[in-house]
């Protein structure tokens, strides 16, 4: 049994389930919400000038960068952790398989659970918003969507492989949620402390390089800064959103930014959020007790 075959029959069992679908119906209904509510009040979403498809982009971006997150764990969680707990997981690896082959096809088949409902609600979210404005600009909304198809693939290794570190549902539960609160809601207060504790615990006037670099290693974080990268519309968005990110603090930077503050580094650290999940989580699975 290949790893495609196991990511087949992962995805039929979860189109059967309420999860996916609930999944679907709460992503279209968030993404016409905030699409509907980015058009008629652009106000409220720092564009006075009036709202744009390129700024109904970026918002969106914002949107999925909170929302992919909290979906793959839904969807993925249980997905070794609870083959394990019920003894499953014996009866899979009985057939003519292995574990790399389960391992990846289990990332394979809710990545692709994941996409399925993505893809949906993006697609409905940016039609819609196509049909209010009058306008659209294709070859971004499809680079957007296909970051975030990767986006959510990512979040897909990430969460099946903390689930392959145990056989308990709930540790898997806390790891995920635990990634997520570090990662995800945390993670701007983080280089602070690092920050403050490398300048002699007190806040300099001015954030060197390697802060800024630090803030952009959680993984939306990267997802923004590769759409950015690949759509160089959404740059000035980008920038605009964040120069009032550091109130009371003056953020000042001399001289040509290092490469690694580049956008193109969002695509280098997704990249990574992708490949060392994939191998941790593949070599704790290869050496479990089973």
């Amino acid at each position: 049994m290949t790893w495609l075959i196991v990511a087949k029959k992962d995805f039929r069992d979860a189109v059967q389930s309420r999860a996916l679908w609930a999944l679907v119906v709460g992503f279209v209904l968030l993404s016409l919400l905030s699409t509907y509510a980015y058009v008629e009040v652009p106000e409220m979403f720092g564009e006075p000038g009036g709202a744009t498809f390129t700024g109904l982009l970026f918002f969106t971006v914002g949107l999925t960068g909170l929302f992919v997150p909290l979906a793959a764990i839904v969807v993925c969680y249980k997905s070794l952790a609870g083959e394990r707990e019920l003894g499953s997981i014996k009866l899979l690896l009985s057939l003519p398989t292995n574990r790399g082959s389960v391992f990846a096809g289990k990332v394979a088949g809710r990545a692709a659970v994941l996409a399925f409902g993505l893809g949906v609600g993006i697609a409905v979210g940016l039609l819609v918003g196509t049909v209010l404005l009058g306008e659209v600009d294709a070859v971004g909304a499809l680079v957007f969507l296909l970051v975030t198809l990767v986006f959510g693939a990512v979040y897909a290794t990430i969460v099946v492989g903390l689930s392959a570190t145990t056989g308990s549902t709930s540790r898997a539960t806390t790891l995920a949620l635990g990634f997520f609160v570090v990662f995800e809601l945390f993670w701007d207060t983080i280089p602070m402390g690092f920050l403050y504790v490398a300048e002699g615990f007190s806040m300099p006037s001015t954030f060197p390089d390697w802060f800024y670099f630090l803030t952009q290693l959680s993984p939306s974080s990267a997802y923004l800064s590769t759409v950015v990268a690949l759509v160089p519309e959404l740059g000035d968005a980008a920038v605009g959103d964040a120069s009032g990110a550091g109130a009371g603090v003056e953020v000042s930077q001399t001289g040509v930014d290092p490469f690694y503050l580049s956008p193109e580094m969002g695509i280098v650290v997704l990249a990574a959020w992708f490949v060392v999940p994939f191998v941790v989580g593949y070599y704790r699975f290869d050496a479990a007790d089973l």
